[in-house]
């Protein structure tokens, strides 16, 4: 079994964009800046992620990612099998080159890769989320998507006049100029 720190970025990622994602796509940039993980290596996880299913990408102007299912039915099982790829939880049972302690052993290691499979199979997104919005984590609103960038629109204001507004105004205006 190999949780490596491409399983933790992964893990990471998809609680920070579960947490997020009720304000539309979430894109990659924003992730990237509060987990302090490199663009180019996030683009790397979310295509495998992709792949599998487990996000869904928008393109153009507030693109980003959601999640491709329910957080209820994501297990962190799910996303190391997508990032590690098929063999990222099955214990190594190529017994080849390896020492002669290893065929000892090998039941005991499976048996443990099995137990640990099961448990992270149980562990669903949706928990994570809430353990961490019990733990108090703030999740700010962004704006929407149709007023970021070139697209942005400025608020009007009351045009201010200082002509009259009635015929009587202007009478009383006239008669003050002479």
């Amino acid at each position: 079994m190999r949780l490596s720190a491409k399983s933790r970025f992964a893990v990471a990622a998809m609680i920070d964009l579960a947490l997020r994602e009720a304000s539309g796509p979430v894109p990659l940039n924003s992730i990237g800046q509060r987990l302090r993980i490199s663009l180019s290596y996030l683009e790397q996880l979310f295509s495998k992620l992709r792949q599998e299913g487990l996000v869904e990408s928008t393109r153009g102007p507030g693109g980003g990612y959601t999640l491709g299912r329910s957080a209820q039915l994501i297990s962190v099982a799910d996303i190391i099998r997508a990032v590690e790829g098929p063999r990222g939880l099955q214990a190594d049972e190529d017994g080849e080159g390896k020492e002669a302690g290893w065929q000892l052993t090998q039941d005991l290691w499976s048996g443990l890769n099995s137990r640990m499979m099961d448990h992270l199979q149980g562990i669903k997104l949706l928990q994570l989320c809430e353990e961490q919005r019990a733990k108090g984590v703030q999740v700010e609103e962004r704006a929407s998507a149709g007023r970021r960038g070139i697209f942005s629109q400025r608020k009007l204001e009351a045009p201010r006049t200082t002509a009259p507004n009635s015929v009587f105004a202007l009478a009383a205006a006239l008669a003050a100029k002479r």
